[in-house]
């Protein structure tokens, strides 16, 4: 029998039951009892479902109050010392950690390989030290061990957690090794219990360019954690393993998956000479995005494999389904036939099945289910609504001209300046403001035909009207209309672009209580009219003060949808580039002298192996540049980044040649700035002064520090001053709390400079 599993499960539920439970919670009416009771009936309903799909184990250990690896760092114990928490890791101090506090900053977070979902960083040094907290996963395991499943737990692997760690400069993270895994081999002796198949460990570092010295740590952590524990499946995904194919067949370890969505072609270093003795699980079925499997192009696949593997062959995902929606069977207004070419986790919990029958039974046994799967791929490959000719013709068209402003930076900055007439380190916001719970009820309104488009409109007039004034009375120098219209960065703009579609509770977690809804891309992309120009021109109207127009890039478009797999991603962007292009020159064209193009994903998009970007970042960089290009040297370019690290792409970033970027810096206390002025960056840089992702308001001392630290690596005349992110779920009192210090701390550095 072929053996059928998941690596995980979406943990927020389908109408997001966690999110609300995890804000009822930090605002105080759910008390800890009542959101773990929440977190019970998720994993309850979640286990239930993999045990109805006849899979053979359900996944205990995936479940996460606010991210995965940071369960791991209070199931060891490893909390930094500057949070005071001295051993375990209580779930208030495990939100404190994630949030902050109002002595210290939150962990830092940073994008999950080339995700879309964020993870806590760890922070380790020369004190850290490891004990088993049972306060954590234990419980959980009981629970499902009770409810009479099978289970098979999943940690993060020893190294991968040790790897995305933050550490001091010069130490050795490789020394906390031996510590590190005997608290795994601990853990894992604890789990060798009657109903525990298998411990699963997730090594996805292993799809990096990883140094010699991590790769030669493999056999001996892994020999001591696997001496006294259940059967060890090592978990990879996001990218080929191949290379590193004699050291995995060589540990100590039952079984190995491989991520064949990602990389298919690395199962020919893997299937010849597979041991005896080891489980090969394949992951076949796309756990990044949300289209169905082509079950028979996946079929062929694994018939020669289930013939030389025989029962020692396991399906699976590429990798958690954490990355898609939870149930498809919630879409009550999706077309038809979208929707029958689209797969959620449920779903693919019964592609799963689908496959698992067709290896132990034959075809025929579930033909009309093949069949049924069949004609859905056909229907989508043939469907004329995929394809625009103009679209492509236009793509086909490009030059590079297209990708060309009129002047260098230094031609164009002298320009803007001349026109702008901003202060030293201008002030700003990154677009942006509270979604208070009004705004929300009025989009919701006029979606369900309750307001109309009269009352709609000036119901968001009137939330400018208040950004704008509250800007003004901060004393902001570039203002923001605040995107009260906007439900979502990425979704706002798909909606009004042709070739996206939505869905109603496609959400997916972003970090902790955040979560977002992705538009899916389906066909062609092009725009049929202005999508912001109406708004930054009323905002403009009502102040002397320059206003920022805010568009999403065509990057961000791209890997913060769920793209179409029928279309090289190159092509795509292209035609996002072209259709934001035209909004980027009809918003000059109005009147507005400044637009950022926001582009947190560049580095997101950047393929896990280095041999791999020469390619990428030269289409990357292609679409941005034409989507700015279009403009006059007077118009000043911002673009955003966050999340994310980009000192090892600086060269890249330089080539966008936007007028200014702001980055996301203060969790890291502006260390992400030390790579720019090493590179020497050229053009005018904002480093986030505070983190918007925390409640807490800094003090104006602690603003102070981070901009001082800035000015020794940044020339003032090149430095703006700003949050790290957008605002939108923030409230008003602690909003304007903190740009009230943001702005008298760059006032006092303006006046200590004149």
């Amino acid at each position: 029998m072929s053996h059928a599993h998941i690596l995980g499960f979406p943990r927020i539920g389908a109408r997001r039951e966690l999110k609300s439970a995890l804000e009822s919670h930090w605002k105080g009416p759910l008390d800890e009892t009542g959101l773990r009771t929440v977190g019970r009936e998720l994993r309850g309903r979640h286990w239930a479902l993999q045990r109805a799909a006849g899979l053979d184990c359900v996944t205990v250990g995936d479940f996460a109050f606010y991210d995965h690896l940071h369960n791991a760092t209070a199931l060891f114990s490893a909390a930094p010392a500057r949070f005071g928490l001295e051993g375990q890791v209580s779930l208030a101090g495990y939100f404190a950690m994630a949030r902050g506090t109002p002595e210290q900053p939150a962990l830092a977070m940073k994008k999950w390989f080339d995700t879309n979902y964020h993870y806590l960083v760890p922070e380790v040094d020369a004190g850290t030290r490891f004990r088993l907290n049972r306060d954590w996963l234990l419980p959980e395991l009981q629970g499902a061990l009770a409810a009479g499943h099978r289970a098979k737990v999943v940690l993060p692997g020893p190294l991968t957690w040790l790897w995305l760690a933050s550490a001091p400069a010069g130490f050795d993270k490789l020394s906390l090794l031996p510590a590190l895994q005997s608290v795994y081999a601990e853990l894992a002796a604890e789990l060798r219990q009657p109903g525990v198949d298998w411990l699963q460990l997730d090594e996805p570092i292993l799809s990096l360019d990883l140094p010699a010295e991590w790769l030669a740590a493999f056999p001996q952590a892994y020999a001591a954690i696997t001496a006294a524990a259940p059967p060890v499946l090592l978990a990879t995904y996001f990218g080929s393993v191949a290379e590193h194919a004699a050291l995995l067949q060589s540990l100590p370890i039952a079984g190995l998956h491989l991520d064949l969505v990602r990389a298919p072609l690395q199962l020919g270093a893997f299937l010849p000479d597979w041991p005896q003795d080891k489980a090969l699980s394949l992951g076949v079925i796309d756990g990044r995005n949300l289209w169905r499997t082509d079950l028979a192009k996946v079929l062929a696949l694994l018939h020669p494999a289930k013939a030389l593997l025989g029962e020692r062959l396991w399906i699976a995902p590429s990798c958690s389904l954490l990355h898609v929606p939870t149930d498809i069977a919630l879409e009550e207004k999706l077309d038809p036939t979208l929707k029958s070419w689209m797969a959620f986790a449920v779903q693919k919990l019964d592609e799963l099945s689908l496959l698992k029958r067709a290896l132990e039974q034959g075809e025929p046994a579930v033909w009309r289910e093949l069949q049924a799967a069949a004609q859905a791929i056909e229907s989508r490959r043939s469907a004329p609504s995929t394809r625009r000719e103009a679209v492509r013709a236009r793509v086909a068209a490009l030059t590079q001209a297209d990708t060309e402003r009129g002047a260098p930076f230094a031609q164009r900055i002298a320009a803007q300046q001349a026109v702008l007439q901003l202060p030293k380190l201008p002030t700003t916001t990154i677009g942006s403001f509270p979604q208070t719970a009004e705004i929300r009820a009025a989009r919701a309104g006029y979606k369900a035909g309750r307001l109309g488009e009269d009352e709609y409109v000036a119901a968001m007039q009137a939330e400018i009207r208040l950004a704008v004034e509250k800007q003004e009375q901060l004393g902001l120098d570039v203002l923001v209309h605040g995107e009260a219209e906007r439900n979502d960065m990425v979704e706002y703009f798909g909606e009004q672009l042709e070739g996206y579609t939505f869905t109603q509770n496609g959400w997916v977690q972003s970090y902790g209580s955040r979560c977002v809804k992705p538009p899916v891309i389906h066909g062609d992309v092009s725009r049929p009219k202005a999508m912001t120009v109406a708004w930054s021109t009323y905002a403009q109207s009502l102040t002397d003060k320059p206003m920022k127009g805010m568009l999403s890039g065509p990057l961000t478009m791209l890997f913060w949808s769920f793209v179409r797999d029928d279309l090289p991603k190159r092509e795509v962007a292209l035609q996002l580039a072209l259709a934001l292009r035209d909004e980027v020159v009809d918003l000059e064209t109005a009147g507005i002298k400044l637009i950022q193009i926001d582009e947190p994903t560049i580095r997101e998009g950047l393929p896990l192996k280095q041999a791999d970007w020469p390619a990428y970042l030269d289409w990357a960089v292609q679409a941005f540049r034409i989507t700015a290009a279009g403009v006059r040297n007077q118009t000043q370019i911002h673009t955003h980044m966050c999340y994310s690290e980009f000192n090892d792409i600086l060269p890249a970033i330089a080539a966008l040649d936007a007028d200014v970027i702001t980055i996301e810096t203060s969790r890291a206390r502006m260390k992400l700035l030390d790579g720019f002025a090493e590179f020497n960056y050229p053009n005018d840089i904002g480093p986030g002064l505070y983190d918007i992702h925390s409640p807490r308001v800094p003090a104006q001392e602690e603003m102070q520090e981070l901009l001082q630290r800035a000015l020794k690596v940044v020339p003032a005349e090149r430095l703006w001053v700003n949050p790290d992110c957008g605002l939108k779920t923030r409230g008003w009192p602690e909003t304007e709390a903190a740009l009230k210090i943001m702005v008298a701390t760059a006032r006092v550095a303006r006046a200590a400079l004149n």
